[in-house]
């Protein structure tokens, strides 16, 4: 990624603005760090939260997933009830005895609303197998079933728990080919390429009929605030706990009722939220404050230096939050 960034350092010397970024890079998360500094930029030099320059409506707190990592049925059933308070929990599965682990998962928070991600590991016959029982264990919805290049098995079968695409859904050229196989799109910022992708990606698929759920990889603060700025509204306003920052000054995130909250400061609403020096102070061009900017905001990826492990357990990563939009128009889910 790196590589990808400082190939363009002198194409950003000479001006190179975010919609000239689009066709420059593929989308990744190279394309994706310098799109979210962009924003910041923008915003910043505009004294205004993303949203505002994006012409959004003020968002609201939504409701963060949290993830409970796959392991027998057992173990997932003691951290089910270490954490039967949340409000949403999000299950990784593998395929035998899944049914037995959202079982236990249920028994031991019964009041969590429930969603859960097979990666790919199912086939169709297994969802076909799963789907009811998991509707009435109140599982309000399965991400990425199916393999994402071999997903044709759901196309025209009953959905009876509403069907999200995660690796078959990477920008609005996926879109078309999602149709009648699919209900959700879970949006990426390292899939889409960055924040104005996923931007125009939510706008089409909501179009299109399909919910949104908006997730996470591995990312430093900043581009989580970019991707909090694709997420739909939400009216969920409970208290919550304090979350991870990336790297640098600490900042907190609320979630202790997993509520993720929206930008509070001009830009990302991450740091400080004016721009840096302008030109005239410093003798600089616009095009080296650009560089300088880009460069602060870019090349301090939050795994440049250590592994997620370490990185958990220094409490400097964001969780694997999911956000959910609006209820998938499907006749048997709650309302997600």
């Amino acid at each position: 990624m790196i590589q990808e960034i400082e190939g363009l350092r002198d194409a950003l010397a000479r001006g190179l603005d975010r919609r000239g970024l689009q066709d420059r890079l593929p989308a990744g998360a190279a394309r994706n760090a310098l799109d979210c500094a962009f924003w910041d930029l923008e915003a910043k030099a505009a004294g205004k939260r993303v949203w505002e320059l994006a012409g959004l409506a003020e968002p609201g707190p939504v409701a963060s997933a949290y993830t409970l990592s796959l392991d027998t049925p057992a173990r997932m059933a003691v951290s089910a009830k270490d954490n039967r308070e949340r409000p949403l929990l999000k299950l990784k599965l593998s395929g035998p005895d899944d049914l037995d682990r959202v079982a236990a998962v249920r028994a031991n928070a019964p009041d969590a609303r429930l969603i859960v991600d097979a990666n790919e590991g199912w086939t169709a016959d297994q969802y076909r197998n799963l789907s009811e029982e998991l509707r009435e264990l109140g599982v309000d919805m399965i991400e990425q079933p199916l393999p994402a290049g071999d997903d044709e098995g759901l196309a025209g079968i009953a959905r009876p728990v509403p069907v999200c695409a995660d690796e078959s859904c990477h920008d609005r050229a996926s879109l078309e080919a999602l149709a009648g196989k699919y209900d959700m799109v879970n949006i990426k910022l390292d899939k889409t390429g960055g924040l104005s992708e996923a931007l125009a990606l939510k706008a089409e698929a909501e179009a299109a009929g399909f919910a949104v759920m908006v997730g996470c990889m591995l990312a430093n603060l900043a581009r989580h605030g970019a991707g909090g700025t694709a997420r739909p509204g939400g009216r969920d306003r409970r208290p919550g706990r304090p979350a991870a920052a990336g790297p640098g000054p600490r900042r907190r995130a609320d979630l202790r009722g997993q509520l993720h909250p929206p930008a509070e400061r001009p830009a990302l609403g991450v740091g400080g939220g004016s721009v840096p020096h302008r030109a005239s102070d410093d003798g600089a061009t616009g095009q080296q404050r650009t560089r300088g900017v880009l460069r602060h905001a870019v090349l301090r990826p939050a795994t440049q230096h250590e592994d997620r492990s370490k990185l958990l357990k220094k409490k400097q990563l964001h969780p694997e939050n999911f956000i959910l939009s609006r209820t998938p128009k499907v006749s048997v889910s709650k309302d997600l």
